[in-house]
């Protein structure tokens, strides 16, 4: 297992502060022969009646020089992610939390836009001083 991202707290407190309730910390998945460890997974009830919403989040700092090698890896990372959940769980969804910072430097540019859009991830941008969600880009 990895160590957590030094925003892991703010992201779970974040969650939190929305309604979400933390199931797995991490999310551990055997599968394929491989043992997956996504940072977080929480179900949202949405209504007494209803099967709550379920994700799983994988956490991004992108503090590193180079932003374009930490989404590569974020992005190769994410990619593995969604594909061992569409088969072992495939009702929860996941994300990639990143910090408004990172958002506002790198996740506005065009060449990240298309890759956002091409791949189709959907992003939790947090605050993480204030430990709150500033969006979710589904």
């Amino acid at each position: 297992m990895s160590a957590k991202d030094v925003f892991h707290n703010a992201v779970k407190n974040a969650l939190q502060k929305e309604g979400w309730l933390i199931t797995d910390d991490p999310l551990f998945i055997r599968f394929g022969g491989i043992n997956i460890y996504i940072d977080l997974g929480a179900e949202k009830v949405i209504a007494a009646e209803k099967d709550g919403e379920k994700i799983a989040v994988e956490i991004k700092s992108f503090l590193a020089p180079s932003a374009i090698s930490e989404f590569h890896l974020a992005l190769g990372q994410f990619l593995n992610y969604r594909l061992v959940l569409e088969r072992q769980d495939p009702e929860r969804i996941l994300y990639l939390a990143i910090t408004v910072d990172a958002y506002d430097t790198f996740f506005t540019l065009p060449f990240t836009q298309m890759a956002i859009q091409h791949h189709q991830l959907k992003l939790i941008v947090y605050e993480p001083e204030t430990e709150v969600i500033v969006q979710w880009e589904k």
